[in-house]
């Protein structure tokens, strides 16, 4: 039974990790999924992983996504546009401002054109790491533009619906201003902080905590997909970043004469404005709320982190977050925990009743 809202097929143009996760989570609502990729090697393996199927001359999609990289994006996108004059197309590219000019400039019909951008992904590529729920409550922003009949914005509220993601509708050139901040400029300053550590002696290496895992997770991401992205978004990226740079030199004017009359409120300043804007970031479903986190002491056994999410579950309470920090040679892990404020007190009662170390707890 088809559980779309999308009538007839869809044509997915790139078969890693985003266009395969299109394909799987569109045909786990039974929809007919069109996968091609300029590789037939990736092209085999999204439809063995069940993306979708092999194009055939009788094809006659009505929606087409493209899923390739930013610099190609434009030339895909005129190509489909041309191939399939009945098809409305959109594309999953991370910036939005760049690809609509193109299109513009080499005269595509932009009427049948719509941009868009899941805010998923993961740290591997490739159809291997897809998934069908991979975009379920995530953003994905569309933007229009004034040269396309409004209508067209459900087709694309359908697919984003289908997939199980949230639909936000913006400008394109306020889409790549925002993710400039959330997104962009993030991946290049946890690239240099990284970039830190290949000097260092493995005595300092092995004081690495959470703290360092946090900061650099996005780092092992793939450089030349973000060259092509960085590039593309360059003038919104470098802004933050010349913003970035005098508020790193605030702080090392500061610290180099720490005992200076003003020093110490300087860096004050700046760790408590980090406090502010980190308490904005949304949490679970899109909250704009802090959660309480406790951190619990976990055996290094087997079974013993599912003992603990099964007793977290068997006490009524909602898990918000979990995170892990497991130091090498250490017998035990720590698993911080994140819940609703109004459940942690009660929450980490039980779990002490239950003979659980609660090694701290903090809001």
């Amino acid at each position: 039974m088809n559980g779309s809202r999308i009538v007839g097929e869809v044509r997915v143009v790139g078969a890693g990790l985003l266009g395969a996760s299109v394909g799987l989570g569109l045909r786990a609502k039974g929809v007919d999924v069109i996968v091609h990729d300029s590789s037939p090697a990736n092209l085999n393996l999204a439809i063995d992983y069940g993306a979708g199927r092999l194009a055939k001359d009788t094809d006659n999609p009505t929606l087409i996504v493209v899923a390739v990289p930013p610099d190609v994006t434009a030339a895909v996108i005129a190509a489909e546009l041309a191939a399939y004059p009945d098809a409305l197309v959109t594309d999953v590219a991370s910036v939005k401002v760049a690809p609509l000019a193109e299109l513009r400039e080499a005269g595509a019909d932009t009427d049948r054109y719509i941009g868009s951008h899941p805010l998923a992904g993961r740290e591997r590529g490739g159809a291997i790491s897809a998934r069908a729920d991979l975009f379920i409550g995530r953003p994905w922003v569309i933007t229009p533009h004034d040269s396309m009949p409004l209508g067209q914005v459900g087709v694309i509220e359908d697919l984003v619906l289908d997939l199980g993601a949230v639909p936000v509708t913006m400008s394109a050139e306020q889409h790549d201003s925002s993710v400039a901040l959330v997104s962009h400029v993030p991946q290049v300053i946890a690239s240099l902080l990284a970039s830190r550590l290949n000097a260092a002696p493995e005595s300092a290496m092995s004081l690495s905590g959470q703290g360092l895992r946090d900061t650099t997770r996005i780092a092992s991401s793939d450089p030349e997909l973000w060259v092509q992205i960085l590039g593309a978004n360059s003038r919104d990226v470098v802004q933050i970043l010349r913003a970035y740079r005098d508020d790193l030199d605030g702080v090392i004017n500061a610290l180099e004469r720490p005992s200076a009359r003003g020093a110490r409120r300087a860096v004050a300043e700046a760790l408590s404005a980090g406090n502010t804007g980190v308490a904005r970031i949304p949490g679970k479903h899109g909250q704009d709320r802090r959660f309480g986190q406790l951190v619990v002491m976990v055996d290094d056994k087997p079974g013993e982190l599912a003992r603990l999410l099964t007793e977290i579950g068997a006490a009524g309470v909602n898990m918000e977050d979990l995170r892990l920090e497991h130091s090498p040679g250490a017998q035990i892990g720590l698993a911080e925990i994140s819940v609703l404020t109004e459940v942690e007190e009660r929450l980490a009662a039980e779990l002490e009743a239950g003979g659980w170390k609660i090694a701290g707890a903090w809001k």
